[in-house]
This record gives C-alpha cells, sequence and structure tokens, in this order.
C-alpha cells in the first residue's frame, strides 16, 4: 500500500466543510426559498398596486400600461421553470440599468428640446389660472376689509367682513355682499372675535380650507372681494378676460389680444403674458448655441478653456507621476517607502477639503503662499492667474494618481527588454523612448483618455476653488475659469429670467457628444499600441 494511501492512526479524518456561499445556496432553495420569492414578490405586486393607483389617479396611462406589463411578467418568470433562470438574474440589472441610466438620458434629451425655464414650468392649463390670478388688481378707491370665515346657521361656508374705513360689517357669499345690523358683529385691533348667528372658524377648520379660500370670490360690480390672509381681504378686479372658444387674453383696457404663440406663451408681439408653461421647441435651444452672440461667444470661449484645462492637466500630472515614478522605481534608495506614501498623501485626503484649504492659501491677501515667498500674485482674482491656479491644484490632487499608475506600469515591464537594449548600447534617454515609454503606454493610455473625460467634467475643481471666477464684463453667466460642465450649471440656476434648465440641458448633450466623440477617437488610435505588447 503506497504512503498516499495508506489510512491515518487515530480519529477518522472529518468530511471537509462546505463553503458558506453553497451552504446558503442550499438553506433557501426547496420551501424556505419559495416562501422568501413569494414574500418578495407579494411585496413588488403591493408597491405596483400602489403605482397603478397613482398613475391611473393622474392619466399617465402609457406609464401604467408599462408597469402592469412588467408586473405581470416578472410574476411569470419568477414563479416559472428552470427555464426562466438566466431570466431571473437579467431582471434585476436590466431594471437598475433602464432605471439609473436609460431614463435619465431620455429624460435629458426630452428637456433640451423643450422651454423648461422659470416661467415654463407648469402645463398650460396652470399658466391660465395663474395669469387669471396675476391679472387681478385693485380698483381705484378700492376697498379692503377685516375678515374671518364663518358658517352660517346651514354650514354653508361665508365670510364676515368689516370695511377698514367705514367700519360698516358685511356678509359675503359667491353670491354677493350683504350688509349685516349693528352689533351683530364684534371685535377689536383689526380682528373679529364673534358674529351672531356664524360659528367663525379656527385653527385647523380654517387650516383645512386654505385651497378653498383661494378661490373664494364674494362679486361686487365688476371687481370681487378676495381673501387675501386668514383675517383680511381686499377688493380685486381683473384686468385680463380669458375667451375659451379663441383661447385667447383680452386687456380689458384697451383690448389687446393676447394669443398662443407657440413657444409655451401668450403673447401681443414681444409683449408675453407670465407665467407660461413648459412645451417641445425643437432644436431651438441647440440653434442658440450657434446662433445667439450671448450664448455662443461665451460657449466657444469656455470650450477653449475646457480643452487647455484638461489637457494640461492630464499632460502635467502624467509628466510629473511618470518622473517621480521612475525617481523612485530605483532599487537601494533610502527611504523609498516613506517618499512614496507622501506622494500618495493628497490623493487620500478627501478632494473637496484639499480644494477649500488651496482657496485659503491662494488668498491674494491672507494666504499662505503670498506671505511666504514675500509676493503678491491674485492667484484667485487675476482671470489668467486663476486659469494657472486651476491647473496647478489639479495638478496635485492627480498626480498621486499617475504616480501609482505608472510605479505599476513601470513594474510590470520585463527587465529582459531592457537589459538588451542597453546589451546593444542603447542609452538611458534611447531606451526610455524606444522600449520603456511605448509599453508604458499600452497600459497607462486608456487611463490617460479616462483622466482626460474626467477633467473635461472636472466640476468640483472649478466651482470650489473659483466658482469659475472671476466674472467677465461682457458675460454675466460664464466666468473666466468656467468649463462646460460649472457653465450648464450656472446656466441652470442663473440665466436669463432665472433657471434655464432646456438650455442648460441642450449644453449637457454637447458635453456628452465631445467627451463620447474624443474618448472614441483616442481609444482607436491607441489600439495601435497593443501590437508593441
Amino acid at each position: 500500500m503506497s504512503a498516499t494511501t495508506a489510512p491515518t492512526s487515530g480519529t477518522p479524518a472529518r468530511p471537509p466543510r462546505p463553503a458558506i456561499t453553497p451552504r446558503l445556496i442550499s438553506a433557501f432553495s426547496g420551501t424556505p426559498g419559495f416562501v422568501v420569492k413569494v414574500a418578495l414578490l407579494s411585496l413588488m405586486n403591493a408597491l405596483a398596486g400602489w403605482a397603478v393607483y397613482v398613475l391611473i389617479s393622474r392619466g399617465h396611462w402609457a406609464a401604467f400600461t408599462v408597469l402592469v406589463a412588467a408586473t405581470i411578467l416578472i410574476d411569470l418568470l419568477y414563479m416559472g421553470r428552470r427555464s426562466t433562470v438566466p431570466a431571473k438574474f437579467l431582471i434585476p440589472g436590466t431594471i437598475f440599468l433602464i432605471g439609473f441610466q436609460v431614463v435619465p438620458i431620455i429624460y435629458t434629451l426630452e428637456v433640451a428640446l423643450t422651454n423648461y425655464s422659470t416661467g415654463h414650468i407648469s402645463t398650460k392649463g396652470d399658466a391660465k389660472k395663474q395669469i387669471e390670478l396675476t391679472s387681478l388688481q385693485p380698483p381705484t378707491n378700492g376697498r379692503t376689509y377685516t375678515m374671518a370665515v364663518a358658517r352660517d346657521a346651514h354650514g354653508t361656508l361665508v365670510l364676515i367682513l368689516q370695511d377698514d374705513v367705514s367700519k360698516k360689517n358685511y356678509v359675503g357669499t359667491p353670491k354677493g355682499l350683504t350688509p349685516l345690523p349693528a352689533g351683530i358683529v364684534s371685535g377689536g385691533a383689526g380682528a373679529i372675535t364673534a358674529a351672531k348667528g356664524y360659528t367663525l372658524l379656527h385653527g385647523l377648520a380654517l387650516f383645512n380650507l386654505d385651497k378653498t379660500l383661494q378661490t373664494y370670490v364674494v362679486p361686487v360690480g365688476k371687481a370681487g372681494i378676495r381673501p387675501q390672509t386668514t383675517s383680511t381681504a381686499v377688493e380685486l378686479q381683473p384686468t385680463l378676460r380669458y375667451d375659451a372658444k379663441r383661447d385667447v387674453f383680452i386687456r380689458i383696457s384697451d383690448g389687446a389680444i393676447f394669443r398662443d404663440d407657440g413657444k409655451g406663451e401668450y403673447a401681443n408681439g414681444k409683449d408675453a403674458l407670465e407665467p407660461g408653461w413648459k412645451t417641445g421647441v425643437g432644436f431651438k435651444n441647440f440653434s442658440r448655441i450657434i446662433h445667439d452672440p450671448l450664448v455662443r461667444q461665451p460657449f466657444v470661449r469656455v470650450f477653449v478653456w475646457t480643452i487647455v484645462f484638461a489637457v494640461g492637466t492630464v499632460a502635467l500630472s502624467f509628466a510629473l507621476g511618470l518622473f517621480l515614478a521612475i525617481a523612485l522605481d530605483k532599487k537601494g534608495l533610502r527611504f523609498q517607502r516613506f517618499y512614496r506614501s507622501i506622494l500618495v498623501l493628497p490623493w487620500a485626503i478627501p478632494g473637496f477639503l484639499t480644494l477649500l484649504v488651496w482657496q485659503g492659501l491662494l488668498n491674494d491677501q491672507f494666504g499662505v503662499v503670498n506671505r511666504t515667498f514675500h509676493i503678491h500674485i491674485p492667484w484667485l482674482f487675476d482671470a489668467n492667474w486663476a486659469k494657472v491656479s486651476c491647473i496647478l491644484v489639479s495638478t496635485w490632487l492627480t498626480v498621486p494618481y499617475f504616480f501609482l499608475v505608472s510605479m505599476g506600469a513601470l513594474q510590470s515591464i520585463p527587465e529582459e527588454l531592457t537589459e538588451a537594449a542597453r546589451v546593444d548600447g542603447g542609452g538611458p534617454l534611447q531606451i526610455f523612448r524606444r522600449v520603456t515609454f511605448p509599453l508604458l503606454l499600452v497600459v497607462v493610455a486608456p487611463l490617460l483618455i479616462a483622466s482626460f473625460a474626467f477633467n473635461f467634467n472636472n466640476f468640483n475643481n472649478i466651482y470650489l476653488l473659483t466658482s469659475g471666477g472671476p466674472p467677465q464684463a461682457n458675460s454675466s453667466i460664464a466666468g473666466s475659469t468656467d468649463i462646460l460642465i460649472s457653465y450648464t450649471y450656472k446656466l441652470a440656476i442663473a440665466a436669463g429670467k432665472g433657471n434655464d434648465y432646456g438650455l442648460a440641458t441642450a449644453v449637457s448633450v454637447i458635453i456628452f457628444l465631445i467627451v463620447a466623440g474624443i474618448s472614441a477617437v483616442s481609444f482607436t488610435r491607441t489600439k495601435a499600441l497593443e501590437n508593441l505588447a
């Protein structure tokens, strides 16, 4: 009997214990797994049922159809046989892909083709209601009232009103204004505290009537008395009249007609009523970037600076990181680990903290940099120096990354190749240029492209350091150091009348196309390097 098959003395060997993962899988198979599956599907169906109710109540029939079909399909697949096992694993990933990738992309494209902005947010119906409300103005010698909300003996909602000038008391209903005899209403200090025959509403009962009071009108001739607060009312008269048949607003004072101009607003020439509504405008936002000088000129300037910033940061960071990697890759160097640890520290600290610290260090009056070197350089307040600061600080944050990447790439290059080149008479510079660097690019080139794409959209490094400033005299939005992504952010919150989401998303689409195009070309070109490996 060979040694490999001879029995061992003592306690018989125990069979190997199965790994944790197979044990967990077996624990949830059979009846326990079926119970868990039914419970999870029941929870999902309950959530889907709630969502169906919401979608039906809001009239979103397309989303309702998709939700019902998806829910039924998931139930059939997960309760099906073994032939549906692959689909069971694909469904969760597909759902997350659609929810977090496809839907945001489609929504961004949809917004880019609309006029979605401040004043054009709601629907047309909501806009008409808001225009009618904002058209209400106090007439000449219009009256103000002290008010109390009450219910009469029949439970009907009424307004107890006291004229602030004549101190006469009235009860107001949607049918009109009726005087009240003296002694019915009591109160003082600008408040009505009681009214005989009426029950005044307070607290929660009054709070629940908030929406009702917003549309409550007591007609008085051509005007109407409307609640302004829970204790005051004012006489208001409309300045616009809506003609539902022609879908136009008519200004009562001069008969001017405001029509739907197809741009999401009622307009009469250049005079438009506010608010408008969200509507499709096609490629108008993209056209503005090309033809509107107020948008085109800042966009071109910001685009050029974005390219300079991304290329400068990547090139400088890679050059310094590679230099340090070569310097610290020599064998026998004392304190090698210490030097490497020091160089990685900027990468270990959260970037936003580093940026805020550098913002203080580069302050032209109180910053440590100017005080230490006894200089006075406006690092953050001069357009050119601010750009230099952005590149230098971004390089500070990126060098550790390229140092580690280059260190790993250098150590992966076979020493036989460099030794052979050295034997053939190649000097250090020739070996680096003809052997080391080409092989290094095989590994690093895709990372350079990824770093370029990252810095092309590096919002934090710009906004936390300079906020896109200093400002430029010929642009109220784009600053001297704004890159496309920070320019887009400013467009979305501070353009024209306010937020211009449509234009901002159009710029976002262009940013995506630029980065995707540059990345695609770069990856195609770098495929040639693979032949060197």
